[in-house]
């Protein structure tokens, strides 16, 4: 009971039939049969009540409301006549001795109905947001966040890990993507930098002789949005541990995460530890991809030697993946369709043939196969009925298209397809160094901080690019979840580590100051990972967008149109920050 109410609006049973109550809530709807009578929806975050119109002084009242007004109503609670068994106050209705309004609607229209925001465009749907969550379907997801952030942070703590924030103005730091920077008003020309994530920190806190560390971090980037990925900031499930291993990171994700999922994913089957453990390489040479879909059981083949001199020109020097797919029956249309959808995702092509049941190949580059029919056919293990997928390329360009056609045969056909659980693994052994594809140059395949297998030796005497790093993702169901590591916590090893792509000690001092310094006070070996909690949510939710599981999420070109953000401000506020508008040259 609270000042405003007695009850809520999913409370009242029948036990309540002779109460006098007060319930409090939005104006939903009415379903007006005359003059004196009339059915009034009302709604509040925990449900909806019926409330009963008898008389044409009450009707008045209501006749003056728009829809989601907001109201109290006053009244005694009777058995329904004719009941709702799908509703859970369905039994009982409130008959109205008085009606106040609490917060008038001031507009006739709505910019779409409550009940059917989902429907509406996106951008609509996040001017007026505070309207779209008053949606029992998309308010769900939000409820469903808390729920599960609690659970996170219990499990957390039980196993011994302690919540410490980490702050959020601090220094630029190369994580891999923008930064988002604030000038600071009492140091011209310089700049905070919202954190990418607390990296640094939390190794820093290992140093300082905790333990164990973890919080729900914001996190803050300037990226292109993506369905799986918001704009601007996100949370991820941050931890750290001393004295700790890969091995020992793995025991505890695999006891915290899988339980959350099957507790409220929309699948109540997740996979069990340990879970499977697949390195990188093999990854890419298996399933295309280093975040693999492992309820697809479909597995890439090495065609190069098979077809390189079949007289097909993408072929020819190039590495050629296929795809055998036995039980696929789409029609000349849809692989039509399917290989643009992968041309539209990786710009590259993707080609096919099929072995009818009579034993012959037919379709897409069958003249070409033709020659070699039974080395084919031999080589590949088909069957009558098989369709193989082929891709063409240098080998991460041939792999990483094959993958994606790999995910869309999968989808496409059932029978290679477990689609209702959600299937864990992780992905080690990455290589510590790569050749970047805007540079050109040597860089780290992942994070910088990361310990390489083999130490100290390994960076001395190996070809960069043969370096493995203990680096390992956590996927689900061909989504990354999250990055992780066993850190260098060495400064001798990380500086040899940073020589390799052109920074020297001088460098990683300017660069890493306190991290660097804390180290050379003595740190103890440590280990990480940090989930993506806005990911996990939109998976355990059943979600295709993220911005669904997100109270206020920002647009994809990342704009909050709600606040208007980004906006113009004023002159003053510029010159207290020492800042001067450059037009853009067009």
């Amino acid at each position: 009971m609270t000042q405003y109410r007695t009850h809520n609006c999913g409370e009242l049973r029948l036990s309540d039939a002779g109460k006098n109550v007060t319930i409090c809530g939005w104006f939903e709807n009415i379903r007006k049969v005359s003059k004196n009578l009339g059915f009034v929806i009302l709604r509040d975050f925990y449900g909806t009540t019926q409330v009963v119109i008898e008389t044409e002084e009450m009707m008045a009242v209501v006749d003056e409301l728009n829809k989601e007004t907001t109201i109290q109503v006053v009244g005694n609670v009777r058995e329904r006549s004719s009941k709702n068994t799908e509703l859970a106050t369905g039994e009982i209705e409130v008959v109205p001795e008085k009606i106040n309004v609490l917060g008038k609607c001031r507009y006739n229209a709505l910019p779409f109905e409550i009940n059917q925001s989902k429907d509406a465009d996106e951008n609509m749907r996040l001017k007026y947001r505070y309207l779209d969550l008053r949606n029992p379907e998309v308010k769900s997801k939000i409820v469903l966040r808390s729920q599960i952030v609690a659970e996170l942070r219990q499990r957390m703590t039980e196993h011994g890990f302690m919540e410490i924030t980490t702050p959020i103005l601090t220094a630029s730091s190369p994580e891999g993507a923008r930064d988002y920077l604030v000038p600071a008003r009492n140091h011209p020309g310089k700049f905070y930098a919202l954190p990418q994530a607390p990296q640094q920190f939390k190794q820093i806190l290992m140093a300082s002789g905790f333990d164990k560390y973890f919080q729900i971090a914001p996190c803050f980037r300037d990226e292109d949005a993506r369905a799986d990925r918001s704009p601007g900031e996100f949370y991820q499930l941050d931890m750290e541990m001393a004295f700790a291993s890969q091995e020992d990171v793995f025991a505890v994700i695999e006891d915290v995460i899988p339980p959350v999922f099957a507790k409220y994913g929309v699948y109540n089957t997740a996979s069990k530890a340990p879970f499977v453990r697949i390195p990188y390489l093999e990854a890419m040479d298996k399933y295309g991809s280093d975040k693999p879909d492992l309820r697809i059981d479909l597995v890439l083949q090495d065609a190069t030697e098979l077809l390189a001199d079949c007289g097909f020109g993408p072929f020819e020097g190039n590495v050629v993946k296929a795809i055998v797919c036995d039980g696929f029956t789409g029609t000349r249309k849809q692989i039509d369709a399917m290989c643009a959808e992968v041309e539209m995702t990786t710009a590259q092509k993707a080609y096919w043939f099929r072995l009818d049941d009579n034993g012959d190949i037919v379709g897409g580059i069958a003249k070409f196969v033709q020659d070699k029919k039974e080395e084919v056919i031999a080589k590949l293990g088909l069957k009558p009925g098989d369709f193989v997928g082929l891709t063409a390329g240098k080998l991460l360009t041939a792999q990483k298209t094959a993958g994606v056609l790999r995910k869309l045969l999968g989808a496409s056909c059932e029978k290679h397809m477990k689609k209702e659980c959600y299937e864990f693994c992780w992905i080690v052994d990455f290589p510590m160094y790569e050749i970047g594809e805007e540079s050109g140059e040597l860089e780290f395949c992942h994070n910088p901080f990361s310990m390489p297998q083999g130490g100290m030796e390994a960076l001395q005497t190996k070809d960069p690019l043969e370096l493995l790093a203990y680096q390992y993702d956590l996927v689900v169901n061909g989504v990354e979840l999250s990055s992780g590591a066993v850190r260098n916590h060495d400064p001798e090893i990380m500086v040899e580590a940073f020589k390799k792509v052109g920074l020297g000690e001088e460098d990683v001092k300017a660069k890493f100051p306190a991290m660097y310094n804390a180290f050379c006070y003595g740190a103890p070996p440590h280990a990480g990972i940090a989930p993506g909690v806005d990911r996990m949510i939109m998976l355990i939710c059943g979600e295709d967008s993220i911005r669904e599981i997100i109270p206020f999420p920002m647009n994809k070109n990342a704009m909050d149109v709600m606040m208007n953000a980004p906006a113009v401000v004023d002159q003053k506020q510029l010159d207290d920050v020492h800042i001067a508008i450059v037009p853009v040259e067009e």
